[in-house]
């Protein structure tokens, strides 16, 4: 192969390859912000049954606020209260992600920020919680799932703002 043809293959691969990289992670990141946007959707809404099925089925949630890990169904069982309640409106839920490193590959990603929570019981104080979290996902048949939450520990609204 002449020196021509070497330097224009490795311009090839140099310019163009990098870009459809690039490219793939951007689509794949509009996939994860998907994601994140329907969390705060079912949340929001009370909806149970989609929120628990954005997890792998045999996904784990790692708490070290309290020191353990659990099967992500115990944590749902869990929870699964609170959702009723919005549904049926005795209480108001929100949640709202921001991140601070995100990973991506083709089919998995890895994610650490803040998860910012507030639940209001009717006639209540609103109740607010900051927490520092990571988490694994697996992409299978373009649906992303979370594989392992670990809700690390609570976050100040002094972390938060840092990850506007």
């Amino acid at each position: 192969m002449t020196t021509i043809k070497k330097f224009s293959l490795y311009l090839i691969l140099v310019l163009f390859v990098p870009s459809s990289i690039l490219f793939a992670q951007i689509n794949n990141n509009d996939g994860l912000n998907a994601f994140w946007t329907e969390a705060e959707r079912q949340i929001k809404e009370g909806d149970f049954e989609a929120y628990s099925t954005s997890f792998h089925h045999e996904a784990i949630l790692v708490n070290g606020i309290s020191k353990n890990n659990i099967p992500i169904k115990e944590a749902l069982d869990g929870w699964e209260k609170g959702f009723k309640d919005t549904r049926l409106r005795k209480m108001k839920a929100s949640v709202e992600f921001r991140f601070s490193e995100t990973l991506l590959g083709t089919s998995s990603a890895y994610q650490k920020g803040i998860f910012f929570y507030t639940s209001e019981y009717a006639e209540q104080s609103p109740v607010s919680v900051f927490i520092h979290f990571e988490v694994l996902l697996t992409k299978s048949n373009d649906i992303w799932k979370i594989l392992m939450e670990y809700q690390k520990e609570y976050a100040t609204h002094e972390d938060w703002n840092r990850l506007e």
